[in-house]
């Protein structure tokens, strides 16, 4: 069975190379360029995974995480964080936060991959 990932990045051209990447390698990509969908996107397509990008427009990728993960349907969804934030402890409020893995951009697309493949 295919597996759903569910990416919530609010860059138009991550968006596209995220899901072209995950749907290269048979994940059904389910892309979400504004933050305020997705919850109620991910109770309607229940990923697999979640790619979440953490500086978004409206509300913060961080919040996010902690309302998918105070959510009892979707606190069992993995979330991997994806984002620009380099600073020294970003990683760690990052997965304080829920997210069980940090990709940094611009992202290797290896690391990437794997780190979807680790998760699922």
């Amino acid at each position: 069975m295919t597996k759903k990932v569910l990416i919530v990045e609010d860059n138009e051209l991550n968006l596209k190379l995220f899901c072209d990447l995950l749907r290269a390698h048979n994940y059904d990509a389910c892309p979400v360029s504004d933050g305020r969908e997705a919850l109620d996107k991910a109770r309607s397509f229940r990923p697999d995974l979640v790619i979440m990008d953490i500086q978004l427009p409206h509300v913060s990728g961080l919040d996010l995480i902690a309302a998918m993960k105070a959510d009892p349907d979707l606190r069992a969804i993995p979330i991997m964080a994806v984002t620009a934030y380099a600073a020294h402890g970003d990683e760690d409020r990052i997965r304080a936060a829920g997210a069980q893995a940090y990709v940094s951009k611009p992202i290797s697309v290896m690391r990437f991959v794997g780190s979807v493949e680790a998760l699922l």
